[in-house]
């Protein structure tokens, strides 16, 4: 049956048939979405609660253990992570990947309600919870700066009108603003005139909490009119509560003036933000799951122009970081590259076949390929990404192939005399079943990746698919629109063939003698080639164990995200100054364009997050890496202060709050006291690995707090309980909102404490009065005393358990797995107990966790194509001889990477995949044919594989060249993006080029040895071994 005869007698429709085709992708072209890498969307969310002044222990006992225990009863729940700092708790969940987002977040909100009863009755809010991508960092960060304004205004204006517009454009996810926080009115009481007045704490909180009482109120009538009863139930200003009544005493009226100062603020004083030399209030914006970040971006830039329309004109809105620069020249360097493989591709068949008309036909099968896939990204809700762009690539040198193999056999036809239409036909049919056995097995590699779960199958799913579609339209213009043109473009040239050879044809007469000459070498000294091929096995084993490994190409985003901490127990006061000379040397060096940041906040009081914007990598001249390392050495050492630097990604994990490098190693106990005495042994240990750098851990003791003991017998007996106790303490020192201001556009605020001076050391506490039910004034040093004692400052729980996370940089030249090894080196030799737990976690785990699935990755694919081949052969042998091309591409892609100092990452174990699917149409090009001569010609095996191997001598070095310069613009490409797609390129250039090499030799010497073992075993077991019976499918 010759499926590509319709298509040759009708070449209207089948050129019609094309055009449909290019049509579709054209338009899906236009709207596919854009983004750095394929949606990775895990299905997490987090849980935020807060309460005031709590110390971390207390968020941990009394906010975050009952959340988890509720939490962690939700099915589908692989991780859970929680960090309890002063105020704050954050709980992680993250569910199996298969997990549906949406429903996760009911039973989120269910646990969340069932937890209720054991939560604080102190808690102004319950906790929150949001869906967010960990592995996705922000497309862009505005800054909000003013030399008239506060802070407080200035983050009023970001949260009531900047983020509000930002979050209705298109595309625009979650909006998140820092670097302080909402206006509020600040109470200061002076615990001196509240002692003086008899005034006690609550008395004033249960005031203030009574004065603002927005409420319905109703309306009144008559027969005619209607009244909306309005009332002053609202003070909006600090001027407005200073004359205030808090009680009378003597019949005079004490007022909120006569015990405290009251003045418009802030929220949260320990809050503040920076852009370069200014105070700064930060507007991150995410996308949206599957949005265009293209578009977004632009979406939100055509926005600004109004919204600084909008905003008071004493505040300026300028944009601190934007990555969709960096996206969009590492896509148009992807389009560039495949630009360039189209053309290296074309210039590969006119080399081989010298003639412009047959040349212009795979011209015309590549495009039909590949814009022919951008339709079928679009039903399939595909981006258009460096994983596709690269699938793309790569695709322009397997797709010509089938057009190379289809046109080669038809114009073999021709050179002996056929005319174009009957060499048309009769070519057509003779390869049409190598095509089908070509590319159905190739499909096959790329799908299995489908099967294989967790995170490779959810991160190469969009090349491999779209790798896959290109290959189908490719199998399908091959059997349809390269032969109607060959039947019609290609025409004998007997002049040509009665003049002189050319140089070109001369060469390539003697390559092909001399291949006939080696060949007949290898197939008389076939032990030799046999035993070459074992060696190369063995050489793959050695190759796969020693080469260095990584997670993934570590990219060149153009950003850089740094992590400062101070030592504990510093003050807001004091780590300020120590970030500004942190923030100078920054901006001293000249590949950083600018640095912005929070100090203060979640992260803790004496901690910061920075993230810094780099040249243009054209300006700059070295990487991000090249920064970072020149940072560590430039910035000056600043005592009580550290500083961590790491390129941005784009795909991250692990999202612990506080992160100061996406490496670390996690000790994990039930046992608390084991967990402090151990951590010290093990973070000690890593410190002295040379592998490792920038050594992040809890240091010894921990922060200063102080621990007040109450005598519980003398309070008892002067009316004193606890509750009173930790009440006025609430009252005293927890910025305690206590109650709430309504606006228009939000919400504010009234804070009470203390007056920060009387706040300052631990005898503050001696100022303090207790005043009972019955109105006895009691000191609180009557009844408590107080020690100094040294407190974890944030206390952090996975899986309920809790964890210290220790974290680390590589060292240079030092890859991941190196340093893994080097890890468990070291904390086997300390013998950790059986109740302390040791794990990497952040990239390091997620590298472990592939690490251990690659080698069945692979196996699983080599048995996909074996069950594929045998089906399609009908034959259990010739698979085993087609697979025997696959040792020697691992072989080259493995030294390959080792001599260009390339770490074979998830990138390159794709390209291994590649070449399983690649390689193999070696051998299924010489054993097809090979298998057509015995049954037609009966020929015997060693004729018929020697006479294949010289006929398809030429199609095989096409295919292998074409595939080859497809991948090289790949490996030699150096802007931006091009370390993503380097570690593929240099994997498929080596592995093509050594296998190339043997193949061409061991290819026919396998198939001999297994067809004489096919021949014995069937004279043993009684059947008739003729070639004929041999059918394929």
């Amino acid at each position: 049956m010759n499926l590509s005869a319709p298509f040759i007698r009708r070449p209207v429709a089948t050129m019609l048939l094309s055009l449909a085709i290019m049509l579709l992708g054209g338009v899906s072209f236009g709207l596919l979405p854009v983004a750095p890498l394929p949606n990775m969307d895990f299905p997490v969310i987090t849980v935020q609660a807060s309460l005031p002044g709590a110390s971390p222990q207390v968020m941990a006992a009394t906010v975050a253990t009952p959340l988890e225990r509720s939490l962690g009863a939700i099915a589908g729940v692989s991780q859970m992570n929680s960090n309890s700092s002063q105020g704050n708790t954050r709980i992680m969940i993250e569910f199996d990947l298969d997990r549906d987002i949406n429903a996760a977040a009911r039973e989120v909100q269910a646990a969340i309600n069932a937890s209720r009863e054991l939560l604080p009755s102190g808690m102004r809010s319950m906790p929150t919870y949001r869906k967010i991508n960990p592995s996705q960092a922000p497309i862009m960060v505005l800054s909000l700066t003013s030399t008239v304004l506060d802070k407080g205004q200035l983050y009023d204006v970001a949260s009531t009108i900047v983020g509000q517009k930002l979050s209705q454009v298109t595309g625009v996810g979650e909006v998140q603003i820092g670097g302080s926080s909402l206006p509020a009115v600040r109470v200061a009481l002076e615990p001196r005139l509240l002692d003086q007045y008899g005034v006690a704490l609550d008395d004033v909180r249960s005031t203030i909490a009574a004065a603002n009482a927005k409420r319905p109120k109703g309306a009144i009538e008559d027969a005619q009119r209607h009244w909306q009863v309005q009332a002053s139930d609202q003070l909006e200003r600090a001027a407005d509560y200073v004359p205030m009544i808090i009680r009378y005493k003597d019949g005079a009226a004490i007022r909120l003036g006569d015990v405290a100062q009251v003045t418009d603020g802030v929220q949260d004083r320990y809050n503040s933000g920076f852009y370069n030399d200014k105070q700064a209030v930060l507007v991150v914006v995410n996308r949206q799951s599957g949005a265009n970040i293209i578009e977004t971006v632009a979406g939100i830039r055509a926005l600004l122009p109004e919204l600084r329309s909008v905003i008071p004109a004493s505040a300026d809105l300028e944009v601190a970081m934007d990555r969709s620069p960096v996206i969009r020249a590492t896509l148009k360097e992807a389009e560039h590259t495949l630009l360039i493989a189209v053309v290296l591709v074309i210039l590969v068949v006119f080399a081989f076949l010298r003639r412009w008309r047959a040349a212009l036909i795979p011209a015309l099968a590549v495009p039909v390929s590949l814009v022919g896939s951008f339709a079928a990204m679009y039903l399939l809700g595909f981006s258009l990404n460096n994983l596709s762009l690269m699938a793309l690539i790569i695709a322009t040198g397997l797709v010509v192939d089938d057009a190379i193999v289809v046109l080669e056999n038809i114009n073999r036809h021709i050179e002996v005399g056929e005319t174009p239409m009957a060499a048309a036909f009769k070519g057509a049919r003779e390869v049409g079943f190598t095509l089908l056995s070509m590319n159905v097995s190739l499909v096959a590699v790329f799908l299995s990746i489908l099967f294989m779960g967790g995170l490779v199958e959810r991160l190469f799913r969009e090349f491999s698919i779209t790798l896959a579609v290109s290959i189908v339209i490719s199998l399908l213009v091959s059997l349809t629109l390269t032969p109607m043109l060959c039947a019609r473009w290609l025409k004998p040239e007997p002049e040509r063939e009665a003049r002189e050879p050319g140089l070109l044809e001369r060469i390539g007469a003697r390559i092909v003698r001399g291949y006939a000459r080696s060949l007949d070498w290898a197939l008389r000294h076939s032990l030799l080639m046999l035993i070459s091929l074992f060696a190369t096995i063995a050489l793959n084993l050695f190759l796969f164990v020693s080469v260095p490994k990584t997670f993934m190409p570590q990219q060149d985003t153009g950003q850089l995200m740094g992590f400062i901490r101070g030592d504990n127990g510093l003050s807001f006061q004091v780590m300020q100054p120590k970030m500004e000379a942190y923030r100078r040397a920054i901006l001293a060096d000249p590949a950083v364009e600018s640095v912005a940041g929070f100090i203060g906040g979640s992260s803790g009081i004496n901690n910061a997050i920075v993230i810094v914007r780099l040249k243009p990598i054209a300006e700059r001249d070295i990487s991000a890496q090249q920064v970072i390392d020149r940072l560590r050495k430039e910035v000056p050492k600043i005592p009580g202060g550290r500083m961590f630097l790491m390129p941005d990604q784009d795909l991250q994990f692990g999202g612990r709050q506080g992160r100061s490098s996406e490496n670390e190693y996690m000790l994990m106990s039930g046992d608390l006291d084991a967990l402090r005495e151990w951590l010290p042994k093990v973070r000690e240990a890593l410190r002295a690995l040379p592998e490792l750098t920038d050594i992040d851990a809890t240091e010894d003791g921990g922060a200063p707090q102080i621990r007040l003991v109450v005598d519980r017998d003398e309070a008892k007996r002067l009316g004193v309980d606890m509750s009173l106790v930790t009440g006025v303490l609430n009252n005293a020192f927890s910025q305690r909102q206590i109650s709430t201001i309504y606006d228009a556009l939000n919400q504010y605020s009234v804070v009470m404490e203390i007056n920060p001076r009387y706040a300052q050391s631990p005898e503050s506490l001696a100022q303090i009065q207790l005043i009972t039910a019955d109105g006895a004034r009691v000191p609180l040093s009557a009844i408590a005393h107080w020690e100094n004692s040294l407190e974890d400052d944030r206390i952090s729980h996975q899986g309920q358990f809790a964890v210290e996370n220790i974290g680390f940089s590589l060292a240079e030249g030092v890859s991941l797995d190196q340093a893994t090894r080097a890890i468990n080196r070291a904390v086997a030799l300390i013998a950790l107990p059986t109740e302390v737990q040791g794990m990497l976690g952040g990239t390091g785990g997620a590298f472990q966790q592939t690490q251990k699935n690659q080698p069945w990755m692979i196996l699983m694919s080599l048995v996909v194509v074996y069950i594929v081949l045998g089906v399609l052969y009908e034959s259990y042998v010739h698979p085993l001889t087609i697979l025997s091309t696959l040792p020697s591409a691992g072989v080259g892609a493995l030294l390959a990477l080792q001599l260009l100092n390339t770490e074979f990452s998830l990138i390159s174990l794709l390209g291994l995949f590649l070449l399983i699917g690649v390689v193999k149409k070696n051998a299924i090009l010489m054993i097809d044919l090979a298998l057509q001569l015995e049954r037609h010609e009966h020929l015997s095996p060693a004729e018929s594989i020697r006479r294949a191997c010289l006929l398809r001598f030429r199609p095989i070095m096409m295919t292998t060249l074409a595939a080859l310069l497809g991948a090289l613009p790949l490996m030699l490409g150096s802007a931006e993006g091009s370390e993503m797609r380097q570690p593929l390129g240099i994997t498929i250039v080596g592995g093509l080029i050594l296998s190339q090499i043997l193949t061409l030799y061991t290819t026919p010497v396998v198939y001999l040895y297994l067809d004489r073992l096919r021949h014995r075993v069937n004279r043993w077991r009684g059947v008739r071994t003729d070639a004929a019976l041999e059918t394929p499918l």
